[in-house]
C-alpha cells in the first residue's frame, strides 16, 4: 500500500484526507509493473523499487492534473470511489477483497 500525498503549489492550500492505496506489483518480462485498480494507474520499472517510486511521481502527477483541470471527483467517482460523512466531506476507496487466479483456455497459435 502507498499513501495518497500531494505536494505541488495549488494542492498546499487544498485539506486533504490520507487513504491507503492498494498497489500490485508484478513481473512482465524484464519489467516490474506498479498498478492500482482503484486508480486504473500503472507504471514500471527495471526494479521494483524503481516501479515504486515511479508509481508515486505518476500519482502525484495524476492527482495534481486531474485537480488542474477540475475532474478529480469525476474521476474518482468513475473508479468506484465514494463520497462519505455529511456533507460527503471524505473520499472512500473501492474495498480490496483479495484476487484469485483462474485457470483458462487459449487458442495456441498455429
Amino acid at each position: 500500500m502507498v499513501s495518497l500525498f500531494m505536494k505541488g503549489e495549488k494542492m498546499a492550500k487544498l485539506k486533504f484526507q490520507k487513504v491507503s492505496l492498494n498497489v500490485v506489483f508484478y513481473r512482465e518480462g524484464e519489467k516490474f509493473i506498479a498498478y492500482s485498480p482503484a486508480l486504473d494507474l500503472s507504471t514500471c520499472g527495471d526494479t521494483q523499487e524503481q516501479a515504486k517510486g515511479r508509481f508515486e511521481d505518476a500519482l502525484q502527477l495524476f492527482l495534481e492534473e486531474t485537480d488542474k483541470m477540475g475532474t478529480i471527483e469525476d474521476v474518482l467517482l468513475e473508479c468506484g470511489w465514494k463520497k462519505v460523512g455529511h456533507p460527503q466531506k471524505m473520499w472512500l476507496p473501492p474495498v480490496y477483497i483479495g484476487q484469485t487466479q483462474e485457470e483458462v483456455r487459449l487458442p495456441c497459435p498455429a
